[in-house]
């Protein structure tokens, strides 16, 4: 009697490619970038482990050289709220400028300025070292942005992000902005420390 043949076993690695694929394909499609900053901002570290919600954030930085940049997520919310602008300081804005807006990360040019830095290109726009916000007592813009931010989304939240060795004088008025139009809730963003 002759043994039965033995055939090697094989493996369809057709599914486990297909597989890998569909993973690949999932991580590419829900990945949220960080947008690029115009400055760096060295924060200080705290203990405190909250996490900021990830969407209907508003996020106020202050550069170590005191210059103040507004950030707030939503494209359309960002379109509502330079509409809001325009309407506040009588600016027209073009179709391309109000692109350029709702796709840049954060932004510190005073809004006479804003027309004309919108309509760079966007690569021109990175090169260009942004002056800040005014807050000061005799043109306080970040107030306006803030104010028509809320009303423009009324669910968002205020963060505050500075430099580590921004001065306190700019913090301060920062923080009185807020104050003088009732916010009194706003949360700091902070490096994680290792608790010991």
């Amino acid at each position: 009697m002759s043994s039965p043949k033995r055939t090697k076993p094989s493996l369809d690695m057709t599914p486990m490619v297909d597989l890998a694929f569909l993973l690949v394909t999932f991580f590419m499609l829900t990945t949220k970038f960080a947008p690029e900053e115009p400055v760096v901002v060295d924060m200080p570290s705290s203990v405190s482990d909250i996490k900021l919600p990830d969407t209907d954030i508003l996020t106020i930085s202050i550069a170590r050289e005191g210059t103040i940049y507004f950030n707030m997520d939503g494209k359309y919310t960002r379109e509502a709220l330079l509409g809001k602008i325009g309407e506040k300081y009588g600016l027209q804005f073009t179709e391309e400028e109000k692109q350029a807006f709702m796709l840049m990360s954060s932004m510190g040019v005073p809004v006479g300025n804003l027309k004309e830095f919108l309509s760079l290109p966007a690569e021109e726009r990175k090169a260009i070292r942004q002056p800040g916000i005014p807050c000061d007592s005799l043109r306080n813009e970040l107030a306006d942005w803030v104010v028509l931010a809320r009303v423009s989304n009324p669910k968002l939240r205020i963060a505050l992000k500075g430099d580590r060795e921004a001065a306190y004088p700019v913090v301060k008025q920062v923080l009185n902005t807020l104050k003088d139009n009732n916010i009194s809730r706003f949360n700091m963003i902070t490096n994680l420390e290792k608790e010991s």
